[in-house]
């Protein structure tokens, strides 16, 4: 409740809706790579030679951010 300013979509790449950990997943630096190809515009983009935890934000046709946040 009030983190955010505006409706967040959000989503975890590695963790099951239960947020239970899986074993094998994309990265956000994938999706990021996949996202950019595709030509959508992110708001916030990780390092592409990074590991670990990292997030990117773009915006959807509606206005709704949209946070794609990776734990680990």
């Amino acid at each position: 409740h009030g983190m955010f300013e505006t409706n967040t979509l959000t989503f975890n790449p590695g963790l099951t809706n239960r947020m239970e950990r899986l074993e094998t997943f994309n990265d956000v630096r994938n999706i990021q790579d996949s996202l950019t190809e595709a030509g959508i515009a992110l708001s916030t983009e990780v390092e592409p030679n990074t590991e670990g935890a990292a997030s990117i934000t773009l915006t959807d046709p509606d206005g709704n951010v949209i946070l794609i946040d990776q734990f680990f």
